[in-house]
């Protein structure tokens, strides 16, 4: 059971997504695996904050530096922020890791949408691409996610990668009139396709845990 959790943009809740996934499988017995190899906007690059949630989710047990490869500071995406703090990154060690968690359940999260651009070659669609597990994607429950979501779906068919779910996602308390119609379209428009949510927005982070576990379990 793995999961790769991406993105129809940036902070639309992947991290969160992924934290419930990683807690719902230890909840089912197993010991599951976190990977985000790529991190921008680390404030302390020993303590990259996503990947630290991650290992917690996960059970703890693993090495830091098996979660999180590759940490900038820069807010940017991955590949355009190692290129100007010149930290460079290989492909074939994102890969390498992976490999390392051999048949294990886990969850790999992703870097803002699908065209990010992680090195100078790969963007997160070919990460998707290469390591082909299903996806989860997160969109924000809010006006614009009606287009970035079936654009995300559409270049992931294109590719003939699976998608296990769509999960609307709530980022902000401010009340927004699409979000009672966005599910209901995107039902009419992809009949077959799963989707969870739209959850609603809860201020406490554990309280918002548990409830995207209640939304996901059904995934795992």
């Amino acid at each position: 059971m793995r999961f790769f959790v991406a993105g129809t943009d940036t902070n639309v809740g992947k991290t969160e997504v992924a934290v419930a996934l990683l807690r719902l499988m230890q909840a089912r017995g197993h010991s599951p695996f976190a990977f985000k190899p790529f991190e921008s906007g680390v404030t302390e690059l020993s303590s990259p904050a996503d990947a630290l949630k991650l290992r917690r989710a996960a059970g703890d047990l693993q090495p830091l530096d098996t979660v999180s490869l590759y940490r900038f500071t820069q807010p940017l995406a991955p590949g355009i922020a190692s290129r100007l703090e010149r930290r460079p990154t290989r492909w074939s060690q994102v890969l390498r890791v992976y490999r390392r968690f051999a048949k294990r359940a886990g969850v790999i999260e992703g870097a803002g949408g699908l065209f990010v651009p992680l090195d100078e070659r790969h963007d997160v669609i070919d990460l998707i691409d290469e390591l082909q597990v299903p996806v989860v994607l997160v969109a924000r429950a809010g006006l614009g996610t009606l287009n970035h979501t079936l654009l995300s779906l559409e270049a992931l068919r294109a590719r003939k990668l699976k998608v296990a779910a769509v999960v609307l996602n709530a980022t902000s308390a401010v009340g927004d009139p699409s979000v009672p119609h966005n599910r209901a379209e995107l039902q009419r428009r992809a009949p077959r396709l799963r989707l969870l949510g739209p959850t609603k927005f809860v201020k406490s982070e554990a309280a918002r845990s548990e409830m995207l576990q209640r939304t996901l379990q059904a995934l795992v």
